[in-house]
């Protein structure tokens, strides 16, 4: 009992942590439209969210590699601080190179935590891996939804220099994790088993990997645009930035509770079906989205963002299992790499709407879904999910 309890005090402090680190992950998309405003172009303003986005993505096999083989808990410590030292100074520089600079390196944070947190949140559990992998990043998906609420209120009433005191949360979380982070043991299959490497993994896991890399890709591609390009797609349809951000929480804070609903159903079902079935219908959605209005777009949005993220979880656990006692490794594959390669693309549609304009940006990412969850039924099929566990 002494050993749950303090598994739950782990679960919560990373959980809370994870929110935290995400509402910094969202920080660049949601104040581009102010930095628009203050003079940036749409593909300058775009690009540094693929800069943030490149470096966290392409460091967290690394990391993850690291966390595997040396489980340096303190990593997911100075990540967060890091991350929230260096953003905090985005409202401020006033010199696009340095402030390219300046968001690149901060990725490096986000990098750093994610993969040794995915995987400490996985020795909690052997029978709820998918639900407890969902709590954690739900609580991610929690603290991308708040951003828009928070910071565009703020930066509204006070302009972009009030985020020169952003560091504050990104404070708090470090020191909790700095309090819990020594009180979890490594798992021991990660210390007795191979430790992954591109050389030691089998073609077939690199297979039915590289299947379900297509699938997060995708899936965040279309995020990551949603988020930096609805506030500007609205602004067309005359409906101003604050409300736009509270349009934003809604479909982030569903896409929260849809990842758990996504991570409970796979853990009882199957992880294949959740993932095909939920991005196939949050294409559908957005397509009502976009061709509605008055109040149904708020229902439309909210039931998108929780198909889109239903899966969110449920493609870190297939992609743990396929690559048995190489959780970490796994975690920053599905959560850095390939959500990275995904977020890149928003500087590409960046550039695209200079062009083509917005409308045609927003009635392309909305096809993107609908096209992963066909492809996903390519994916091997790993396991039948009986209800008493993973």
């Amino acid at each position: 009992m002494k050993q749950i309890a303090k598994d739950r005090v782990t679960l919560s402090v990373i959980s809370f942590s994870h929110m935290i680190n995400d509402m910094y992950m969202n920080f660049l998309q949601v104040i581009l439209p102010f930095l628009v405003i203050s003079g940036i172009k749409i593909g300058k303003g775009t690009f540094l969210v693929s800069a943030f986005t490149l470096t966290s993505s392409i460091a967290q096999p690394v990391f993850g590699y690291i966390a595997d083989k040396k489980n340096y808990k303190w990593l997911i410590v100075v990540g967060t601080l890091w991350m929230s030292i260096l953003l905090c100074f985005v409202g401020i520089e006033n010199n696009y190179l340095l402030l390219l600079v300046t968001v690149s390196i901060a990725g490096l944070g986000t990098a750093a935590f994610h993969p040794q947190a995915s995987s400490i949140v996985r020795t909690l559990s052997s029978a709820k891996k998918g639900f407890f992998q969902a709590i954690f990043i739900a609580c991610g998906n929690v603290g991308w939804s708040l951003t828009p609420l928070i910071i565009v209120p703020l930066i509204q009433a006070n302009s972009l220099k009030v985020t020169v005191f952003f560091f504050i949360p990104g404070l708090i979380a470090s020191i909790l994790l700095w309090l819990v982070a020594d009180k979890k043991k490594t798992e021991p299959k990660v210390i007795q088993q191979k430790i992954a490497t591109p050389m030691n993994i089998r073609f077939s896991e690199w297979k039915e990997l590289i299947k379900i890399m297509v699938v997060v890709i995708c899936r965040s591609l279309v995020y990551f645009s949603l988020v930096a390009f609805l506030p500007l797609f609205l602004l067309q349809k005359n409906i101003p930035i604050i409300t736009s951000s509270k349009l934003l929480f809604i479909m982030l804070f569903t896409g929260a509770v849809g990842g758990l609903i996504g991570g409970y159903i796979s853990d009882k079902w199957s992880r294949k079906g959740v993932i095909t079935i939920s991005l196939i219908l949050a294409g559908m959605f957005l397509w009502f989205f976009v061709n509605s209005g008055g109040i149904m777009i708020w229902i439309y949005l909210a039931i998108a963002g929780a198909a889109l993220l239903a899966s969110f979880s449920v493609t870190v656990v297939l992609a743990q299992e396929i690559f048995k006692g190489k959780a970490a490794f796994a975690s920053g594959l599905m959560l850095g790499l390939g959500t990275g390669i995904g977020g890149l693309g928003v500087g590409i549609f960046g550039i695209m709407t200079e062009h083509v304009g917005i409308n045609s940006v927003i009635k392309t990412l909305i096809c993107i879904p609908i096209i992963a969850g066909l492809f996903s039924l390519t994916i091997k099929k790993q396991n039948t999910i009986n209800p008493g566990g993973a």
